[in-house]
C-alpha cells in the first residue's frame, strides 16, 4: 500500500496525523531499519515506556517486550500489511502498514488501533477458544488443557468429582468452572471450607437443624449447605479434615440423596452434584483409618489431579499478566511489568501456587510507586529462603580442574544474581545466554534445596533434572515458532524455496546458535507406517525436508507421544548419525490440534558432560 509524497520527515507527520489518527489511535514513523523518528497520538495502556524514550529506539526492540512471536519483522519485511495481535499484557490491537517517500529516505508509517473485546460479559478467551459463561481459566500447557477437557466432559454429568493438588494451585476456580460449563450453571454453587469450621459447628453448618436442636440455636431452624445447594453443586474443600462420624452423613447423601437436618426425623430428598478438593492423599488417609474407604470411592468417581505451578512454568507470564490486568482494573492503577521482572518471578518455586502468585502481583500492583516494575523492585516482594545464596565457596586446595571450574562458576552466578536480581542483567554482565543463565541459576537453587536429601534420593532426583531442563526448554523453544507457519508447509508440502519455509528454517537455525547445546533443530510430521517425515529443519540438519526417517523404538515412542501433545525427552539412543538424547515438544495450533513436533538432538558428548557435572555435585564420582 504506497502512497507517493515529497515532504519534509516534519511535514509527513502534520500531513498524516489528522487522517491516520482519525482511523488508528497512534501512528508511528520508522526508516526502513524499524528506527522510531516521530510518534503521534498514544494507544492508552499499552507501551512499557513514555513517548520521548520510544523515539530512537528500533521498533523490533519494543517487539520482544511488547508481543507474541516476531509481527514487526514480519511487517517490516512486507510480508503483510496489517495484522491483528495479541500483546503480552493481554490487550488485543491492528497494526497497518503504510509506506512513503520523503525528501531524504522512503518511511514506514505504522498505524494502531486498539481493538475492543465485542463479546459479552459472560464470555472469556482462554488458550484462543471462545467459552461461554466459563471463569478465566489461563491455560497455556499441556497438563492444564488436559484437565481442561476432563473439567469440559465431567461438566455434562452429574457425577461425583475428586480435585487434587496442593494448597493454592486453583482447585475451587476448577469446581466453579465445572459449574459454569454444565448443566447446572444456573442453580446454586455452595462452597464449604470443611478444615476451617468448628467441629461442633460443621454438622449444622452442612446438614442444617430444626428449631430447638441444640442451645443458642434459632428458633426456626436453618437449612444446611446441602439444602441450599439443590439442583446445583456443592464444593467440599479440604475433605480431608472431615470427622469420621460426618463422614458417615456424608455417604448416606451420597447413596440415598437424602439429607437429615440435626434434630430432626424427617430426611429431605435433594439433587446435589458432589466436588470434593484435598491437598492430601485420600488413600493413604484410608490405610491409616482415618478415611472411609467406602466414602473415598464414592468421591473418586473423576479424580482430576491439578499440576502445581512448578509443573506448567511456562503459564507463569501469562498468568502474571492476566493477574496484573486483573488488580489494575479493580484498584485503577497503570502497572506495568517489565520483561526482567517477569524472569525473575519465573525462577522462584512458588510454594503457594497460583494463589502466592496471585497474591504477589497484587502487592505489587497495590504499593508499586514506579508505573514499570522491573527486576530489582520485584526482587523485595519474593520470600526468598534465607540460604538461596550462600557464601562463595573458596578453594584452598587441589582438585580436578573441572570441578574447581563449576564451583567458580556457581559462585559468579550466585554474585551477579545478588546484586543485579535479574536473569537478563546477570546474563548480559556473565556473557552468557538468558536462557542458558536462567537454567544454571534454576539448577543452583534446585540443589541448595536438595542438600538435605538422602544420597539415593538426591542421585534420583539430579538424574532426572537434566531431563527437565531438555523438557522444559523444548516447550518454552517451541513457542516461538508461529502454528501459522506450520500449518501452511505440513498442508502444501512447501518446498525451500517457499519463503514460508525459508523464515522457519532461519528461526530454527537461530535457536540452535543462541542455545549453544543443540546439535540439530527440526520439525517432523507423523505420517503412515509410524514414520517421521522432516517438514523443516536447522541449516545444517543432515536429512533433507521431505525425507522419511525411521528412528530407534525408544526415541521414535517419545516423538509419537509428542505428536499426541505430550513433551518428553528419549533416553540417550543411538542412529545411522550418532548417538543422541532428543528432546520432543507439540507444535499445536490455537484449536488446540498438534500440527507436528519440533526436535532438538543433544549429543552424547553434551549428555556425558552434564551427567558428570552431576557428579561432582553428589560427591560420588
Amino acid at each position: 500500500m504506497g502512497v507517493s509524497m515529497i515532504l519534509s520527515n516534519e511535514q509527513l507527520l502534520q500531513a498524516y496525523q489528522s487522517s491516520i489518527l482519525s482511523i488508528y489511535d497512534e501512528i508511528i514513523v520508522t526508516n526502513l531499519k524499524g528506527m522510531i523518528l516521530f510518534r503521534s497520538g498514544e494507544l492508552k495502556n499499552f507501551w512499557s515506556t513514555n513517548s520521548i524514550s520510544l523515539k530512537g529506539r528500533m521498533f523490533t526492540e519494543l517487539e520482544e517486550i511488547s508481543f507474541f512471536g516476531d509481527p514487526i519483522l514480519q511487517l517490516l519485511n512486507r510480508e503483510v500489511h496489517s495484522l491483528q495481535l495479541k500483546a503480552w499484557n493481554g490487550s488485543h490491537m491492528l497494526i497497518t502498514v503504510y509506506t512513503s517517500n520523503s525528501d531524504s529516505e522512503e518511511l514506514i508509517i505504522w498505524g494502531l488501533k486498539g481493538i475492543s473485546d465485542q463479546l459479552d460479559d459472560s464470555t472469556e478467551i482462554s488458550d484462543g477458544e471462545v467459552t461461554k459463561h466459563t471463569p478465566s481459566i489461563v491455560v497455556h500447557s499441556p497438563k492444564m488443557r488436559d484437565v481442561l477437557n476432563t473439567i469440559e466432559m465431567v461438566s455434562k454429568v452429574p457425577t461425583s468429582v475428586l480435585l487434587l493438588g496442593e494448597s493454592g494451585v486453583g482447585k475451587e476456580m476448577i469446581a466453579k468452572t465445572i459449574h459454569q460449563l454444565g448443566n447446572r450453571s444456573s442453580k446454586p454453587f455452595i462452597a464449604v471450607n470443611c478444615g476451617a469450621i468448628p467441629e461442633n459447628l460443621l454438622e449444622s453448618e452442612l446438614f442444617g437443624y430444626v428449631g430447638g436442636a441444640f442451645s443458642g440455636a434459632n428458633k426456626n431452624g436453618a437449612p444446611g449447605k446441602f439444602e441450599l445447594a439443590n439442583e446445583g453443586i456443592i464444593f467440599l474443600d479440604e475433605i480431608a479434615e472431615m470427622p469420621m462420624n460426618l463422614q458417615v452423613k456424608l455417604l448416606r447423601i451420597l447413596q440415598e440423596k437424602e439429607v437429615t437436618p440435626l434434630g430432626s426425623s424427617k430426611s429431605i430428598h435433594i439433587d446435589v452434584q458432589i466436588i470434593a478438593a484435598t491437598n492430601q492423599s485420600l488413600e493413604k488417609m484410608v490405610r491409616e483409618g482415618r478415611f472411609r474407604e467406602d466414602l473415598y470411592y464414592r468421591l473418586n468417581v473423576v479424580p482430576i489431579e491439578i499440576p502445581s505451578l512448578r509443573e506448567r512454568i511456562e503459564e507463569i507470564p501469562y498468568l502474571i499478566y492476566h493477574f496484573a490486568a486483573k488488580y489494575n482494573t479493580l484498584y485503577n492503577r497503570n502497572i506495568n511489568i517489565l520483561p526482567d521482572a517477569i524472569d525473575l518471578l519465573c525462577i522462584y518455586d512458588w510454594p503457594g501456587n497460583v494463589r502466592q502468585l496471585e497474591n504477589t502481583i497484587e502487592r505489587i500492583v497495590v504499593t508499586s510507586r514506579e508505573l514499570n516494575v522491573n527486576a530489582s523492585l520485584v526482587y523485595h516482594c519474593i520470600p526468598w529462603k534465607k540460604d538461596t545464596i550462600k557464601e562463595p565457596p573458596i578453594i584452598n586446595h587441589i582438585m580436578p580442574l573441572e570441578e574447581a571450574v563449576d564451583m567458580i562458576e556457581e559462585q559468579l552466578i550466585k554474585m551477579a544474581m545478588d546484586k543485579y536480581k535479574s536473569v537478563k542483567l546477570a546474563a548480559k554482565v556473565l556473557d552468557i545466554s538468558q536462557p542458558t543463565m536462567s537454567r544454571k541459576y534454576k539448577k543452583i537453587r534446585e540443589k541448595i534445596q536438595e542438600e538435605t536429601l538422602s544420597p539415593s534420593n538426591k542421585r534420583k532426583i539430579l538424574e532426572q533434572h537434566l531431563n527437565k531442563q531438555l523438557r522444559s526448554m523444548a516447550i518454552v523453544t517451541s513457542a516461538a515458532i508461529h502454528p501459522e507457519d506450520i500449518s501452511e508447509l505440513v498442508n502444501h508440502n512447501a518446498s525451500s524455496s517457499n519463503p514460508t519455509f525459508q523464515k522457519v528454517q532461519k528461526k530454527l537455525t537461530q535457536i540452535r546458535e543462541q542455545e549453544g547445546i543443540i546439535e540439530w533443530v527440526y520439525i517432523f510430521k507423523a505420517v503412515d507406517h509410524n514414520k517421521l517425515l522432516t517438514i523443516v529443519a536447522d541449516e545444517d540438519f543432515v536429512i533433507p525436508p521431505g525425507v522419511l526417517y525411521d528412528g530407534p523404538p525408544e526415541m521414535m515412542e517419545v516423538a509419537f507421544e509428542a505428536m499426541n501433545g505430550i513433551a518428553g525427552v528419549t533416553p540417550l539412543y543411538e542412529d545411522i548419525y550418532g548417538e543422541w538424547k532428543t528432546s520432543f515438544s507439540p507444535i499445536i495450533d490455537h484449536d488446540g490440534k498438534v500440527l507436528a513436533i519440533i526436535g532438538f538432538d543433544h549429543s552424547k558428548s553434551y549428555i556425558e558432560n552434564e551427567l558428570k557435572k552431576i557428579e561432582n555435585m553428589l560427591k560420588t564420582n
